[in-house]
């Protein structure tokens, strides 16, 4: 079972255990605001951490690869939004921009994606702070608590630089994201999708 479906089941159990949770008595909703606020803390500072490794490590080896950035048609502030924190790094039927060339280090590339967790987190900790402080909402602390260290475990990131795994298969550079219906997507790393890339490079500096 891949993440996405992962995280959805462990949403969906975390949410039937929320409802057993009596958050109107105030020492037990003192205590998720505590629980949530330390998850937060050991997500962020995890992922100050790895990039602390990142640059000590320092890794200059060259990564090459073709992308796509897009904006589905009639997209809404909130899918902007949503574009902004996760860029997708695939060809899609909705694209409006064509492919092109990315040349970059590992410890570039590695930066730019804990630059993506980070923004992720601080996107989902002011939802959180709406959720609960204006709406006063208060199930979502204890599911998005939960949720928030699962994705942390999940993060490629935190696999190579805290778990010590190698750079490979699912690990390996450029990283795809993981779909839930079918196989991951991500940037494209062949070496055809590259050479036509690179002519599309030669093709704009002429121009």
């Amino acid at each position: 079972m891949n993440a996405g479906l992962q995280n959805i089941f462990i949403s969906l159990g975390a949410m039937q255990l929320a409802r057993r949770i009596p958050f109107d008595d105030p020492v037990v909703l003192n205590y998720v605001r505590l629980g949530y606020i330390t998850s937060q803390i050991i997500i962020l500072g995890t992922y100050f951490y790895v990039s602390y490794k990142v640059k000590q490590k320092n890794d200059q080896t060259v990564l090459k690869y073709g992308t796509v950035y897009f904006f589905p048609k009639n997209s809404s502030i909130l899918m902007i939004w949503f574009s902004v924190l996760w860029t997708v790094d695939q060809p899609s039927p909705m694209s409006s921009t064509s492919g092109g060339l990315v040349t970059t280090t590992v410890r570039d590339y590695d930066l730019s994606e804990i630059s993506k967790l980070l923004r992720g987190a601080y996107f989902g900790i002011a939802m959180m702070a709406f959720f609960h402080f204006y709406l006063k909402y208060t199930q979502p602390l204890f599911v998005q608590a939960l949720m928030g260290l699962k994705n942390l475990y999940d993060a490629k990131p935190v696999a190579i630089y805290i778990f010590g795994k190698p750079a490979d298969g699912d690990l390996k550079r450029p990283w795809k994201a993981q779909s839930m219906l079918g196989p991951a997507g991500g940037p494209q790393t062949d070496s055809a999708s590259i050479t036509e890339a690179e002519k599309k490079v030669g093709t704009k500096k002429e121009d």
